[in-house]
């Protein structure tokens, strides 16, 4: 079970980092809720990516650089709840508490 939600977090975060970098419309739309500007959206992206990659090189034997990326990935979705929180925008934040799960239980 667990490689599978690191599978899983590794899938989702490749997703959504990669949406990040083509500033998909619902990506805009969201970040432009939460007072995120476009032009962090590239950053935002690629550390989403570097997370998922190193789960994937933990997964393949690296483990600290896999637990880092874990631990990573734990801070990245705090702050973007908070984001979200200081935003008000408690309907957008349902994505972000989904991913902190799946990065926690990577970790774990």
């Amino acid at each position: 079970m667990h490689t599978a939600v690191i599978v899983t977090t590794i899938v989702l975060n490749a997703a959504i980092g990669l949406a990040d970098l083509a500033k998909a419309k619902f990506v805009l739309a969201t970040s432009a809720a939460v007072d995120v500007p476009p032009g962090w959206l590239p950053v935002l992206g690629t550390l989403k990516l570097a997370g998922a990659a190193g789960l994937l090189l933990g997964l393949l034997g690296v483990q600290p650089l896999g637990i880092a990326a874990g631990i990573g990935l734990v801070l990245f979705y705090v702050g973007a709840i908070v984001a979200h929180v200081k935003a008000r925008k408690y309907a957008t934040g349902a994505a972000p508490l989904l991913f902190l799960g799946l990065a926690v239980a990577a970790v774990l």
